[in-house]
């Protein structure tokens, strides 16, 4: 990059990238010079980071130019913005949720939120990323902080095995990932992901250059937990402090969603003929064992942490349909994926904001401890509920519209295959209603051990309430919902 391009950066592009930095760099500093209890207040800096972030989105989205920088690697367009609100509205609610937890362990609270600020920036640069290099710094920017956080509780064991695990396996999959990306640009000439996708038109498909897909598919399958990557998830979710949970199952893997749809439906579109077969077995896979085992689980992350594993599977439904050269269908299945994660990200974030509030008296985070939780805690269990069922995909929450766009997509495929994974769908959703209504059962039909009722606090209670309004809203709103997503779409040829 010469004097010229670096004199001719378009900061306000930079803008929401650059208020997360400020704001990771400032916790650090600050939280130097608070003692004790006061440590809670780099809480408050990091959430007005993030105001600040998603304000300098908003400008961006109602100033409506699409902005480039670094030569286009980096690009500021709808996808981009729409990924970039939904990320801040992620970490918005991480940091709520995290203000209880670690202000109740008095500790950790620089190193934690510089930490998860850094991996939120790093998602940020994904979505605006239109080359291969960028997009695999930022991935490994988001994977770095979270095998970090994933091991705060260095005095639990059990923390200790997920962090390695997450390390070790992930560490693997960036080898993986960036040995595919080396094939790919010894084959393309160039990493830039609208030029990759010409190099491939017509070209012949190699045994090495399939390889290469498949290998770049696979540091994916990773960071999105589908199986069989998955086995770190349920022993990272369980060690990790439960808003580092929801970040890994929330955010996270919507990141490495937001990298898979680059990827594929740009990048490799015309292979889709290859991968789009693989991730279809993939997809059943995953949501099929994700649902099976979560069906015997006692501990709720373990439970939620196998759901999301299921969830999983849904969302690489669409992928699994993608054609070459099929523009609108493709658009189409683009659209049902950003829908889903959407959806998904309220419900699950959700779901972990109560757990959070109910381990405060049940470190143990058993299902057993939701025993008579509508009755000492009504809102909770309300919340908790709506969250659950949506997560089954009942009308009338959110959750029913996410999995009618990936099912509507698989049928309008019109391939074998698309029929079988529309009907994985349905079987699958019906399996899953069992686990997320017994988890409802005994928080309304068992008696409950601890009278004393669970008070979320503030910072909890708000997210809690806030997100079941988004969960029943975007039910209600689900044409703008959808036309966002439309707005949203980056497909070869779209």
């Amino acid at each position: 990059m010469d004097v010229d391009q670096v004199t001719q950066i378009d900061f306000f592009a930079l803008a929401p990238e650059l208020a997360v930095l400020g704001a990771s760099l400032l916790v650090l500093l600050i939280e130097l010079f608070l003692h004790g209890p006061r440590k809670r207040f780099v809480n408050p800096i990091a959430v007005l980071g993030v105001l600040v972030a998603f304000g300098f989105v908003v400008a961006l989205s109602v100033d409506g130019t699409e902005r480039a920088a670094f030569g286009e690697m980096f690009v500021v367009d709808s996808y981009a913005l729409a990924f970039k609100g939904f990320f801040l509205a992620v970490a918005l609610f991480v940091l709520l949720t995290s203000y209880r937890y670690f202000s109740e362990i008095r500790t950790y609270q620089g190193e934690y939120y510089f930490l998860m600020l850094s991996a939120f920036l790093g998602m940020m640069l994904m979505t605006s990323a239109r080359d291969l290099v960028m997009l695999f710094i930022a991935l490994e920017l988001v994977s770095i902080p979270g095998f970090v956080m994933a091991g705060l509780r260095k005095f639990d064991l059990r923390s200790n095995e997920g962090a390695m695990k997450f390390f070790l396996i992930g560490v693997l999959s960036a080898a993986v990932l960036l040995f595919g990306l080396s094939i790919v640009y010894g084959f393309t000439g160039t990493t830039s992901l609208a030029g990759v996708a010409a190099s491939l038109e017509g070209a012949e498909a190699t045994p090495l250059l399939l390889a290469a897909t498949l290998f770049v598919i696979t540091g994916f399958g990773f960071k999105v937990s589908a199986v069989p990557f998955h086995f770190w998830a349920p022993d990272t979710y369980e060690g990790a402090p439960i808003p580092v949970a929801a970040f890994l199952s929330v955010a996270s893997k919507a990141a490495g969603f937001a990298g898979l749809l680059q990827v594929t439906f740009v990048a490799f579109e015309p292979l889709a003929d290859v991968w789009a077969p693989v991730l279809g077995v993939i997809a059943i896979l995953t949501m099929t064992l994700g649902n099976l085992t979560a069906l015997t689980q006692t501990q709720m992350v373990r439970l939620l942490s196998y759901s999301s594993v299921a969830h999983a599977g849904y969302l690489l439904v669409p992928f699994a349909v993608v054609q070459p050269g099929a523009t609108a269908l493709n658009a189409d299945a683009f659209s049902a994926v950003l829908i889903y994660l959407f959806a998904y990200g309220a419900m699950n974030i959700g779901a972990f904001a109560v757990v959070t509030a109910v381990a405060r008296r049940h470190p143990g985070r058993r299902i057993t401890d939701y025993a008579g939780l509508g009755s000492r805690s009504p809102g909770l269990a309300v919340a908790l509920t709506l969250f659950l069922v949506s997560l089954g995909g009942i009308p009338p929450l959110v959750g029913f519209i996410a999995k009618l766009a990936v099912f509507f997509v698989a049928v309008e495929a019109g391939t074998t295959l698309g029929i079988v994974l529309a009907a994985a769908v349905a079987i699958n959703t019906v399996i899953s209603l069992v686990y997320y209504l017994r988890i409802a059962r005994v928080m309304w039909m068992e008696e409950a051990t601890d009278p004393e009722p669970v008070r979320p606090g503030l910072a909890l209670g708000f997210t809690v309430g806030g997100l079941t309004v988004v969960t029943v809203a975007l039910f209600v709103l689900a044409p703008l919902l959808w036309g966002a997503a439309d707005r949203a779409v980056l497909v070869a040829g779209g």
